[in-house]
């Protein structure tokens, strides 16, 4: 089978379908999400996509592989891409925001952020809301991080992730397995504390806390920091907006 491989796959939500996504067809072909293998598939507008064509996502964003069965053979196509996606808060696009009102009947915000399943919201690593940035931020002269310096923090970062799984077949913390998990992202009795707390709090699933464990490990190491500590796991626990009760009210 040939190397399927994109930089960036785009599919807009009026032209996808769950065929178009995975691949299939009375020829299979590859789809979207094999097409960006070693890359990144961006949905814009997510709760927009159907939710068929969102639920098919679960088992390649688990397995990295997809598998298209027909009566007499089966297909199996690579699908180890990033899923990368942005949504407005509400239908009318306000909701929380700091100076204007959302006109959103009561219950429609729940509604509209129930397109997207709890499942495939698990296996979702990091969610977090960006609120407007007020004028005064953006006419500011103040100096911020450059660029140059964030990527050499990220290589130094992927660099350590290279040595820790050197042998394993994987190549950076998202690929853990749940024994690689206990090994390499240790926390103390007061790190416990806080993810237990946070667990109970917003009655987080199992898929959570790992993937909580290895955001964690993963700030850990672009901070050149050998073990967890409570600061990395906090963050961690920060980018998890959805699973805030009651966050959309």
């Amino acid at each position: 089978m040939r190397h399927l491989q994109a930089l960036e796959s785009s599919p807009h939500y009026l032209s996808l379908n769950d065929v178009a996504l995975v691949g299939g067809g009375s020829f299979p072909q590859p789809g979207e999400i094999s097409l960006a293998h070693n890359g990144v598939l961006f949905l814009d507008e997510l709760p927009e996509f159907k939710r068929t064509v969102l639920e098919v996502m679960r088992q390649p964003l688990e397995d990295r592989f997809i598998r298209i069965s027909r009566a007499r053979f089966t297909v199996e196509y690579p699908a180890g891409f990033m899923l990368v996606t942005s949504m407005n808060p509400c239908p009318c696009g306000f909701y929380n925001h700091p100076q204007k009102e959302c006109v959103c009947a009561p219950g429609t915000v729940q509604k509209y952020l129930n397109r997207i399943s709890g499942p495939l919201l698990d296996r979702i690593d990091i969610h977090v809301e960006v609120v407007p940035v007020a004028y005064g931020e953006l006419s500011s002269e103040r100096v911020s991080e450059k660029s140059e310096s964030v990527r050499e923090r990220v290589i130094k970062a992927r660099e350590i992730q290279a040595k820790r799984f050197e042998g394993s077949g994987i190549y950076c913390n998202a690929q853990m397995s749940s024994k690689q998990l206990k090994t390499y992202c240790k926390i103390d009795e007061a790190g416990h504390t806080l993810l237990k707390t946070a667990m109970e709090k917003l009655n987080l699933s199992a898929r959570a806390y790992d993937r909580i464990l290895k955001v964690s490990r993963t700030i850990a190491d672009l901070a050149a920091s050998e073990n967890i500590g409570n600061q990395h796991l906090a963050e961690a626990i920060n980018y998890r907006s959805l699973d805030r009760e009651n966050w959309a009210g």
